[in-house]
């Protein structure tokens, strides 16, 4: 197993850094109503006593409550980050002031610092797993299988995460239940649709100070992140061009009133690229040598490979730092473009990301503490391989949402339920 250190032993004024993410992480909860619920829950019924959870995901402020939130409920944590560019370290050191806890995240780690960290939190033989992206599950399958039958589930975060698993499972080698937090409504259609739209917007425009009015902004990818990308540039007054690889989707898009060509066309005409499709080289050498000089390129999908950057490299004759956070690639024929983040989530990675607003995540993080709950209650009733959430949680993190918020709805009647699930009613 790896010897690599926690965050405690990594920071030189490690007093100031823990006050400072624990000013941040005090900030988030004021606005985590469901987060709070679920606490004195947790608190109180102790459901994860003799748990010992391993975490891959961003660690930041809205991040460590929820990690905090599984502490409290009783469990050992572990946790590191799933992105080397989207860890807040002074967060992460505040995590590692609490008994339970254990963070290894850092930001800025190279590739074998990573993957270390991932193997530290490994050591401590997880009984239940939360990931982000899927590289822990992967980790334990291929270099500790012998921890997988101690391992009641997982609960996975994110879109591309969720693939990968699916595409684990689909090759009969994914040997543990995980929960597909990311495909459930209360994920999906909030932090996938509000979140990313709002936050890889927000974060281009701070780090560029440029605006988007009267911009062409190319969404690459139309699912519910790229639905959100497009619908909040729209709102600020850009032109939106969308490209995709699903007919369905593009046909979407076009009855969104958004236009719709292929890459090798909006490379043309592009001011801003945002990728938010999951897959690799989605922006290559055949778009760089047609986009005009200044154009920003952006991912908000998950890994750094949607933007070819290997081959932007071998193309340009200079790079340098134009902005924090954004380098410029210059071309022999004096075009610049810039990218940002390094080509890693955009909205995680760069010097002054955020991520997600704090509500959009408390609802996502609600889902991931209901999960871990079902995972220990109720860890045999799931085979091993991808399972949707159960309705009734989801419901559940919904319903304690409505009532933070004062908002009230309609219930059906026993006449109407009635109605609903029989076929012999006629017209």
């Amino acid at each position: 197993m790896s010897q690599y250190p926690p965050i405690s032993e990594q920071l030189d004024d490690l007093e100031t850094a823990r006050d400072e993410g624990r000013r941040k992480m005090d900030w988030a909860r004021q606005h985590m109503p469901i987060l709070n619920a679920l606490r004195e829950e947790f608190e109180r019924d102790q459901p994860f006593a003799g748990q010992r959870i391993g975490m891959a995901m961003h660690v930041e402020a809205k991040t460590a409550n929820l990690v905090e939130l599984l502490a409290d409920g009783g469990a050992e944590v572990a946790i590191t980050g799933c992105n080397p560019l989207s860890t807040h370290d002074d967060v992460s050191a505040a995590l590692d002031t609490h008994e339970n806890i254990t963070s290894y995240a850092k930001r800025g780690v190279d590739d074998d610092e990573y993957y270390e960290a991932i193997e530290s939190v490994i050591d401590i033989e997880p009984t239940v797993t939360v990931d982000d992206g899927m590289d822990m599950v992967a980790a334990i399958h291929e270099d500790y299988p012998e921890l997988i039958d101690s391992i009641v589930g997982g609960a996975e975060e994110t879109t591309t995460g969720v693939h990968r698993l699916r595409a684990m499972d689909d090759d009969g080698a994914l040997d543990y239940p995980v929960f597909a937090v990311n495909d459930t409504p209360m994920k999906r259609l909030f932090d996938n649709v509000h979140g990313t739209g709002e936050s890889s917007l927000a974060t281009i425009a701070m780090t560029t100070n440029l605006s988007y009015a009267g911009k062409n902004v190319v969404v690459a990818g139309y699912g519910d992140c790229g639905r959100g990308v497009a619908k909040k540039a729209s709102g600020q007054n850009a032109d939106v061009i969308v490209t995709e690889v699903e007919p369905r989707r593009a046909l979407e898009a076009h009855m969104e009133g958004y236009d719709v060509m292929p890459m090798s066309e909006a490379a043309e005409v592009g001011d801003v690229f945002l990728t938010v499709t999951g897959n690799r080289d989605v922006i290559t050498a055949e778009h760089f040598e047609k986009m005009k000089d200044g154009v920003l390129l952006a991912n908000a999908g998950h890994f750094d490979i949607e933007v070819d950057l290997d081959a932007l490299s071998d193309m340009a004759a200079d790079r340098y730092e134009a902005r924090d956070g954004v380098e410029a690639y210059e071309m022999d024929d004096g075009r610049r473009l810039n990218v940002l983040a390094e080509g890693r989530l955009v909205n995680l990675a760069s010097p002054i990301a955020l991520g997600h607003p704090v509500e959009v995540m408390d609802q996502s993080f609600g889902v991931q503490a209901v999960c871990v709950r079902e995972l220990v209650e109720n860890g045999d009733a799931y085979d091993a391989g991808v399972h949707e959430v159960p309705d009734e949680l989801d419901r559940e993190v919904a319903e304690i949402k409505l009532a933070a918020e004062g908002v009230d709805y309609d219930s059906l009647t026993d006449a109407q339920t009635e109605y609903m699930g029989s076929w012999q009613h006629g017209t």
